[in-house]
């Protein structure tokens, strides 16, 4: 029998036991993250880009857990989401933190509709919705100085799509489970190829999040294939 798609009464409710993590991570902007995730147990869930089993872990497992990312932007950092998907962690570090400017780039109509109708919801004027693939937007948008990937890709991959998007210093954090370490030694070469400098394993939200956020950080050093962005001091 198919799993039923239907909003639970209450879905998405803060759990007291995580109020006072939220209080910490949202501050003022808590009732917003709140609104986001009773969106996420509705119409997200309605719409398929919420599975119905997650919903009673919207907190712990999705919204806190892409919050902490927010530990490794700098004040006014201009972020491009990847994949955003339904908003994570994209609408999440946006709610956070209004300091940033972030693209959320998500290549499915269905998808990107619900993102501009939280954005908008949300009124979240620092956040942008960009419908298309992220290997086909260089050039074609600003370059962020972060690009942010969540449950996208292999390694391997999201190198290739998202180091062209950024800058030479631009980085890519991409948010991995407890296996990073060993993707990382995997797809060492790949990202030596496609211009990234070497991986490293970050935790995010240490005392505050349990598990803590385990995030890959590449920074683009150079061009695909190990050759290096032409600057001023090349000329």
């Amino acid at each position: 029998m198919a799993e039923s798609t239907d909003p639970i009464p209450g879905a998405g409710a803060l759990p007291p036991a995580l109020a006072e993590t939220a209080r910490q991570v949202f501050g003022a902007r808590l009732p917003l993250a709140e609104r986001y995730a009773e969106l996420l147990a509705t119409e997200g869930t309605v719409r398929g880009l919420v599975g119905p089993r997650e919903t009673p872990r919207l907190w712990d497992r999705h919204l806190l857990n892409c919050a902490v990312l927010a530990e490794l932007l700098p004040v006014g950092s201009v972020v491009a989401d990847v994949g955003s998907g339904a908003g994570l962690p994209g609408i999440v570090l946006g709610v956070a933190r209004p300091d940033l400017s972030i693209v959320l780039i998500e290549s499915l109509a269905r998808r990107t509709a619900f993102l501009d109708e939280v954005v908008d919801e949300l009124q979240l004027s620092r956040v942008t919705v960009v419908r298309g693939r992220a290997e086909e937007l260089a050039g074609r948008i600003a370059q962020p100085d972060v690009v942010t990937a969540r449950a996208v890709a292999s390694l391997d991959r999201l190198v290739r799509w998202c180091l062209p998007l950024l800058p030479t210093g631009g980085r890519l954090l991409a948010m991995k489970g407890a296996s990073a370490g060993d993707e990382v030694a995997e797809h060492a070469a790949q990202i030596r190829r496609a211009g990234g400098d070497e991986p490293r394993v970050l935790q995010c939200g240490v005392g505050l999040v349990e598990p803590a956020t385990t995030v890959v950080e590449v920074v683009r050093l150079s061009g695909a294939n190990g050759k290096r962005k032409r600057g001023r001091a090349d000329t």
